[in-house]
């Protein structure tokens, strides 16, 4: 909580700072301090390092909107509707969440009848399709919801393409035409959408207890917090959460969402959302497993944040998550070729690796 800097030590800064930037979470914690009114008890030596996240943070919300023209530009005339996803969506949507933001690639929808289009289109305006190999290639376009990363050979902004938000071969199956038709932009003009409140947020919680790299988990959370606590003043915005995660086949990935939300992050669930939340979660012994290996993973990726077991928590996540996404006769050799292989694809999870190392009987 914010008011707890109030009793700081400078070493409590030091570590406060450390584990932030672990989190990719510095410029967060600035806007954090100096929107609660505690800017004044920040140190000097603390100020400077938030400082400059901030001033990152702020280019890097620039830059993402340059870029986003630049892909309205590209696109327009395919007269096709794209969505902007995750943090490039609460950029153009102007949410306070943004304000912290660093960017390393941006994500987009767009329907999958037209992604050969968008492919070749991009391809015109110098974007390049990125893992090359024959296997990846097919990884990505028959089982996954994206195409391979493509990359601008100018800029080197990386874009990923996505016509849904899970793969094809995953168990939940959310339908991407219905993120598409309720999907919204500022000025009804033009191509360019983002994702409605409920649909964010699901997606958020999607994303990030469906993805086995856990590396930023709690910089992802902090997203869903605070899209909760934005989006929770509008009327309705609770009853049309759960209905909308029912509609979606989302219902787990927002049940871990407000869940840990609450246990690590203190956002207050009304009462009646505990009440379907406790109708649909799995059994006792499942949760303990899961609460087990989540609240290790959700830790900044920091020493001083490590648990007993938190190498292991963040593997079993990894595998759990492409036993989610993968049926088990393609998911024991994908596997297996990730871990044989030294390309960027197939390279194991840092976490992963560092646990191997760090345990090699396992």
């Amino acid at each position: 909580m914010p008011e707890s800097v109030i009793n700081f030590k400078p070493m409590d800064w030091d570590l406060l700072i450390r584990q932030a930037k672990a989190a990719n979470l510095l410029a967060h914690l600035d806007a954090m301090l100096k929107d609660t009114g505690n800017a004044q008890l920040i140190p000097e030596g603390a100020a400077m390092h938030l400082n400059s996240a901030s001033m990152i943070a702020r280019r890097s919300v620039m830059a993402v909107r340059w870029e986003l023209s630049q892909l309205e530009e590209a696109l327009h005339s395919l007269a096709i509707p794209f969505v902007v996803l995750k943090g490039a969506a609460y950029v153009m949507a102007d949410l306070p969440i943004s304000r912290g933001r660093l960017f390393h690639d941006i994500d987009i929808l767009v329907p999958r009848s037209a992604l050969e289009d968008v492919e070749k289109r991009l391809t015109e305006w110098g974007w390049r399709t990125t893992h090359s190999s024959a296997y990846d290639q097919r990884y990505y376009r028959t089982w996954m919801h994206e195409i391979p990363p493509m990359k601008q050979i100018k800029r080197q902004t990386v874009l990923d393409i996505h016509h849904s938000i899970l793969p094809l071969t995953a168990r939940l199956k959310p339908d991407p035409g219905k993120l598409f038709a309720q999907a919204v932009n500022d000025t009804g003009e033009g191509d360019l959408y983002w994702l409605c409140d409920v649909d964010m947020i699901l997606h958020s919680a999607t994303h990030l207890f469906h993805d086995g790299e856990l590396e930023h988990g709690l910089r992802d959370l902090v997203d869903i917090a605070e899209l909760l606590k934005q989006f929770s003043l509008h009327k309705g915005f609770w009853t049309a959460l759960c209905e909308r995660a029912e509609e979606m086949d989302l219902v787990r990935p927002l049940l871990y969402g407000l869940r840990y939300v609450e246990i690590l992050l203190g956002v207050d669930i009304p009462a009646a959302v505990k009440v379907w939340t406790r109708e649909r979660e799995s059994s006792g012994l499942s949760l303990m497993l899961m609460d087990q290996l989540f609240m290790r993973a959700l830790r900044p990726d920091h020493a001083t944040c490590d648990q007993w077991g938190s190498s292991l928590a963040r593997w079993m996540l990894y595998v759990r998550s492409h036993y989610l996404r993968m049926p088990m006769r393609l998911l024991i050799p994908h596997l297996i070729r990730k871990a044989i292989t030294g390309d960027e694809e197939g390279a194991l999870p840092r976490e992963v690796q560092r646990f191997i190392a760090n345990n090699p009987r396992h």
